[in-house]
C-alpha cells in the first residue's frame, strides 16, 4: 500500500510539473524561438481568429489562429492546445518575419528569417535554435553568407561574400567571428588569396596563396613560397600606405602602366591579359580627404581625386602619382574616355579597406588601354558650363561635335 501511495504521489507530482510547464509555455508563447542572434520572449498575447480557429476548453489557441502579442508582434499558424504545431509565420514589430514548421511550440527543420530590409537567412532549426547549414542573402538576392550554425552561433568553416566578388573564408571562433590563424581573403577571381591571421575579419598578417580546391565548403590553399606579408592598412588624410611600394598581387597579374595612347594624357593603365566583362582589374586607393577640401582648392591639385561616398574623396597627390614613389594600387592611372571600357565600382579590400576598383564594362584584349568616364557634372546648378578642368571641357566639346555629325 505504501509503495502504491508513493507511486501515485510521484505521478501527481509529474502531472503538476507538466501543468507548470504548460502554463509557462502559455505565458511565454515564443520561448524556444530564436532569431539569428537573439531570443525573443513575449509574455502576453491577445488572440484573433482566422478560419476555423478557436480556443480550447482551457482558453488556449487551437487550430489556425492569429496571435497578437503585447509588443504588436503576431504569429499566424496552427496551434494545438496553446502550442504551435504545423506551419506558421511570425510578423515582428520591426518588419522582419520568421517562417517555418513548428513541433511542440518550437521551430524545427528549415526556417526562413526575412530582415526588415528584405535580406534573407535560410537556416536549419532544432528545437527553435539555429543548428546546421545556413545561407544568407542581401536585399538583391546575392549570397553573402554560407556555413553552419551551432546553438544559434556561426560555427565551423564559413564563407562571407562581398558584393564586389571577394570573400572571406575560414573556421570561425567560439563567438562566430572570422578570427584565427587560418583565415583567408579570396579575390574576385576565386583563386588568388591572402591567407593567415585575421581578427574579426580584419587582416593582421596575410601571405599570398592560391585556392586550389573546395570540397564540401572546405577550401584548400597552397602558400606561395617567399611571399610578402600583407596587413590591413587603411589610409588616412596624411598617410596613403605604410608600404607604398608593395604591389597588390591580384592587380599585378592584370594591369600595367605605360605611355597612354590618348594624346597628351601622359601615362595610362593597360590590361596584361584578355578578360571578359564585369572583371575587376585594378584598385583605386589614396589618402582620404573631404569634399570641402577638394572644392576649396585649384583644379590643378585635383587630377587624381575620386569621390568614395558623401563624406570622403580618395586622392593620389604628389609624389605618389609616380609609380616609383607609390605602386600599391594603380587605379588612378586609368585615363578618361567618353566611350570607356571600364567603370569605377565600390570595393572592400583586405588591405586598403573601402575603396573603389576599376571593373570592365565589356571584354578587353591583352594590351588594351583601360579607360573610365570621370563623371564630371556637365550641368551644375548656377553655372553655364561643366564643372570640370579645362582639358575635360575641350575634350567634351570635341566629342559632342563628333556626335552631331
Amino acid at each position: 500500500m505504501l509503495q502504491e501511495q508513493e507511486s501515485r504521489e510521484r505521478e501527481r507530482e509529474r502531472e503538476r510539473e507538466r501543468e507548470r510547464e504548460k502554463k509557462k509555455k502559455t505565458l511565454n508563447v515564443m520561448r524556444g524561438i530564436l532569431m539569428p542572434w537573439q531570443l525573443r520572449c513575449l509574455p502576453y498575447y491577445s488572440i484573433h481568429f482566422l478560419g476555423s480557429g478557436h480556443l480550447d476548453d482551457d482558453g488556449l489557441p487551437h487550430g489556425f489562429c492569429t496571435v497578437t502579442y503585447s509588443s504588436t508582434d503576431r504569429f499566424e499558424g496552427s496551434f494545438v492546445h496553446g502550442e504551435k504545431n504545423g506551419r506558421g509565420k511570425f510578423f515582428f514589430f520591426d518588419g522582419s518575419t520568421l517562417e517555418g514548421y513548428y513541433v511542440d511550440d518550437a521551430l524545427q527543420g528549415q526556417g526562413v528569417y526575412t530582415y526588415e530590409d528584405g535580406g534573407v537567412l535560410q537556416g536549419t532549426y532544432v528545437d527553435g535554435e539555429l543548428n546546421g547549414p545556413a545561407q544568407e542573402y542581401d536585399t538583391d538576392g546575392r549570397l553573402i553568407f554560407k556555413g553552419q550554425y551551432k546553438d544559434n552561433i556561426r560555427h565551423g568553416v564559413c564563407w562571407i561574400y562581398y558584393p564586389d566578388g571577394g570573400s572571406l573564408v575560414g573556421e570561425v571562433n567560439e563567438d562566430g567571428e572570422m578570427t584565427g590563424e587560418k583565415i583567408a581573403y579570396v579575390y574576385p577571381d576565386e583563386r588568388t588569396a591572402l591567407y593567415g591571421k585575421f581578427i574579426d575579419g580584419e587582416m593582421i598578417e596575410g601571405k599570398l596563396a592560391t585556392l586550389m580546391s573546395t570540397e564540401e565548403g572546405r577550401p584548400h590553399f597552397e602558400l606561395m613560397p617567399g611571399s610578402s606579408v600583407y596587413h590591413f592598412d587603411k589610409s588616412t588624410s596624411s598617410c596613403i600606405s605604410t608600404s607604398v611600394l608593395l604591389p597588390d598581387p591580384y592587380e599585378s597579374e592584370r594591369v600595367y602602366v605605360a605611355e597612354s595612347l590618348i594624346s597628351s594624357a601622359g601615362e595610362g593603365l593597360f590590361s596584361k591579359v584578355a578578360v571578359g566583362p564585369n572583371t575587376v582589374m585594378s584598385f583605386y586607393n589614396g589618402v582620404r580627404i573631404t569634399h570641402q577640401e577638394v572644392d576649396n582648392r585649384d583644379w590643378a591639385l585635383n587630377g587624381n581625386t575620386l569621390s568614395l561616398d558623401e563624406e570622403t574623396v580618395i586622392d593620389v597627390p604628389e609624389p605618389y602619382n609616380h609609380v616609383s614613389k607609390y605602386c600599391a594600387s594603380l587605379g588612378h592611372k586609368a585615363n578618361h574616355s567618353f566611350t570607356p571600357n571600364c567603370i569605377y565600382d565600390m570595393f572592400v579590400h583586405p588591405r586598403f579597406g573601402p575603396i573603389k576598383c576599376i571593373r570592365t564594362l565589356r571584354a578587353v584584349e591583352a594590351d588594351e588601354e583601360l579607360t573610365v568616364a570621370y563623371g564630371y557634372d556637365h550641368s551644375p546648378p548656377g553655372k553655364s558650363g561643366p564643372e570640370a578642368p579645362e582639358w575635360y571641357q575641350v575634350e567634351l566639346k570635341a566629342f559632342q561635335a563628333t556626335q552631331q555629325k
